[in-house]
């Protein structure tokens, strides 16, 4: 096992519920590309950055016993948590590599497809990410990726500047909220056509279900900002403050952040 490597958003029991709420969230959508991008019975899928594999169970229960997901993930603490639901459903074509996708060889299978989701936003070096994946993808496979497009889309009305100020705070600590931006460059630069891409972008009221995914980003993320040095108490307080009269108001709308859902195939 590798010494435990964290996330920005740490890889504590919060953030691993919240990591569950989220796909919650995104499970119907998500379900539906799959079975658009043609993932199905027999598929032999690479799920990169896995998580808590939440997603991967859902890859391996629709590929069956005949199919195949090779889970890619760095944090030791979501690998066991993935080990143990693999264990408790009886998943057994599941294989699981704890590596970095930045320092580390990605395994290598006659893939049928690929799935990430927020994972481009993260790395530090998306060209190379694009390259080790294409590296190991065969002919005429298939790479699905849901990533941040417009980052700034995310905004409630009536409008909370501390929530638009706290927006921005993402990129200040080194990441790429619009990680979707770069994926057509690097996508044609290491042989992958790209299929089709769907926006998805939602409007939201309190009581809604998807209003908890972003919700939960800023219950979490705030505390880890105060840690990093990036913002103090007194703003902190206020965006939840912000967050609190907008849940309180049953006319407050949020817009979600804009992701891309890119289908690519390899040359």
């Amino acid at each position: 096992m590798n010494k435990e490597r964290d996330y920005v958003l740490g890889t504590h029991d919060q953030e691993l519920a919240r990591l569950g709420l989220q796909h919650r969230v995104w499970r119907s959508v998500v379900l539906d590309c799959w079975k658009k991008a043609g993932i199905t019975v027999g598929s032999r899928v690479l799920d990169v950055g896995a998580g808590p594999g939440y997603a991967t169970v859902d890859l391996a229960e629709i590929v069956g016993p005949t199919g195949e997901v090779v889970a890619i993930e760095r944090s030791s603490k979501f690998v066991r948590a993935l080990e143990e639901t693999c264990r408790s459903r009886g998943l057994t074509n599941v294989k699981i590599h704890e590596l970095d996708l930045m320092t580390d060889d990605l395994p290598r299978r006659d893939y049928d497809f690929s799935w990430c989701r927020w994972v481009v936003s993260f790395v530090n070096d998306p060209a190379l990410f694009l390259k080790k994946l294409a590296g190991v993808m065969r002919k005429n496979s298939i790479a699905i990726f849901q990533e941040y497009g417009h980052y700034e889309t995310w905004r409630f009305f009536p409008r909370l500047p501390n929530q638009e100020r706290f927006r921005g705070t993402w990129r200040e600590s080194g990441g790429e909220p619009d990680g979707a931006a770069g994926l057509p460059g690097l996508l044609a630069a290491n042989d992958f056509n790209i299929r089709s891409v769907t926006p998805h972008i939602f409007c939201v009221r309190p009581k809604d279900y998807m209003w908890q995914w972003p919700a939960t980003f800023i219950e979490i993320y705030l505390p880890r900002l105060i840690e990093m040095g990036r913002i103090d108490g007194e703003f902190a307080d206020k965006v939840c403050a912000d967050l609190a009269s907008a849940e309180a108001n049953p006319n407050s709308l949020m817009i979600t952040p804009l992701v891309l859902e890119i289908v690519a195939e390899k040359l």
